[in-house]
């Protein structure tokens, strides 16, 4: 699967643990950044990542900040992204599967190497279930979305 992967500098030292697992895994990995532990904006890589995922450079996306909540509120606010923090198992591949979610956020001060692996694990091997239900409130959320794009007076 083609990924893209970006993380603020809290996130720097995971984002590389998992660029590095997710290429040994078979993964096409795409790096948007940042390069180094510095200070950087969050609000940056959250929009690398979406764009990635939004034009097709990637299937799916995971941004890394502190706690990820910062990421996930940034990313959240571009249209056609569907951005969660997953620090369990269960909400990483239960937000795909009935939520289509397409970026997954990761807290690098809350969670260790390991879990994060094992969430990115969770996460790719699951597939939107198309279920009817799930299919219905991923329309209500899409015109929810566009209602805030295009008020209507």
């Amino acid at each position: 699967m083609r990924l893209v992967l970006g993380s603020d500098h809290a996130g720097y030292e995971l984002k590389q643990d998992l660029v590095k697992f997710l290429g040994s895994q078979g993964h096409e990995v795409v790096d948007v950044g940042t390069c180094s532990t510095a200070a950087v904006d969050y609000p940056d890589f959250a929009q690398a990542v979406s764009a990635a995922v939004l034009d097709g450079r990637a299937e799916r996306g995971v941004l890394i900040c502190g706690s990820g909540v910062g990421a996930c509120v940034a990313a959240n606010k571009i249209p056609g992204i569907r951005a969660a923090i997953c620090h369990d198992s269960y909400s990483a591949h239960q937000g795909v599967e009935h939520d289509d979610m397409n970026v997954l956020v990761l807290g690098s001060r809350i969670i260790a190497l390991e879990l994060a692996k094992d969430l990115v694990r969770n996460y790719l091997g699951a597939k939107f279930s198309g279920e009817e239900r799930h299919v219905r409130r991923l329309g209500t959320v899409r015109a929810i979305e566009a209602h805030y794009l295009h008020p209507q007076p």
